[in-house]
């Protein structure tokens, strides 16, 4: 039989319900790794800095979302894919929203498109939705506009900041997103908003309370080390062992234990 995939309105139905489990994948070998255990697989545009090195989310274009976009889809047969529209497509009309959301959803296959904000991106996100490409929407901390808001603030510790934070999730909400990432947000509020929200509100660095819970993979499983947020739990520490691979790679080479004749072609096969 084959799986059936998990679309949009499927995670809209899970409010209130089992958490949604979600994790970041950026190629194909991930991809197939997340996608048995996820319900929600987020092609993130966190892969400017996990996968190529650049210092915040910003140097990511469209088209190297898609190409990753498409290599996750080619990894993944349950989860819903949702992949991030970068920094630059979206943000100046609603016009340049749907553009953007619609070369991703065609090109890609996936199933919905991630943008950032809150009140002042609500009329783009009612546009990409009206245009029939779903959206996942993200409030709290911001990354693409870190730098423009004086660095990586953690959002709602006053009580303007809350109220900012109760509006951005109403107007996201309204404007029809079918679900809602909360980023960097005090515990108690981002509490209160997933009580608020009748869709469901996914966390990071946000709260228990939340209808779900997403952290970039790299991240769980400590292949990206240069910093570690407060808000992840490492399960495992996947760099250490690849170290450690490597050095028995290294020292086996230069001593001359590999290759042996076993991995080798042409060779006789000894009797045993």
């Amino acid at each position: 039989m084959a799986t059936v995939r998990l679309r949009a309105e499927d995670i809209r139905a899970r409010k209130g319900g089992v958490p949604l489990v979600c994790l970041t994948a950026y190629d194909t070998p991930m991809a197939k790794r997340v996608d048995p255990h996820c319900d929600l697989v987020l092609v993130g545009d966190s892969l400017a800095m996990v996968v190529y090195g650049l210092e915040t989310t910003r140097g990511v274009t469209l088209d190297i979302m898609i190409a990753h976009g498409q290599a996750v889809m080619r990894g993944t047969e349950r989860s819903c894919v949702v992949i991030d529209l970068p920094h630059g497509s979206y943000e100046t009309s609603p016009g340049q929203g749907v553009a953007s959301a619609r070369r991703v959803f065609e090109e890609t296959g996936c199933q919905a498109v991630k943008l950032e904000g809150g009140e002042e991106m609500a009329e783009t996100v009612a546009a990409i939705v009206a245009a029939g490409v779903p959206v996942l929407g993200h409030i709290g901390l911001l990354p693409q506009k870190a730098e423009s808001r004086g660095g990586f603030k953690i959002q709602g510790k006053d009580d303007e900041g809350a109220q900012q934070v109760y509006r951005d999730a109403a107007a996201i909400e309204a404007a029809g997103a079918f679900a809602i990432v909360i980023e960097g947000t005090v515990e108690q509020v981002a509490r209160e908003v997933t009580l608020r929200s009748g869709v469901p509100m996914i966390g990071i660095g946000a709260s228990p309370a939340c209808d779900g819970q997403i952290l970039v993979t790299q991240d769980m499983v400590g292949l990206f080390s240069d910093f570690t947020p407060k808000f992840v739990k490492r399960y495992v520490d996947a760099g250490a062992l690849i170290e450690q691979a490597v050095g028995m790679y290294a020292d086996e080479v230069r001593g001359g234990q590999f290759p042996g004749l076993e991995h080798c072609f042409g060779v006789p096969k000894t009797k045993g």
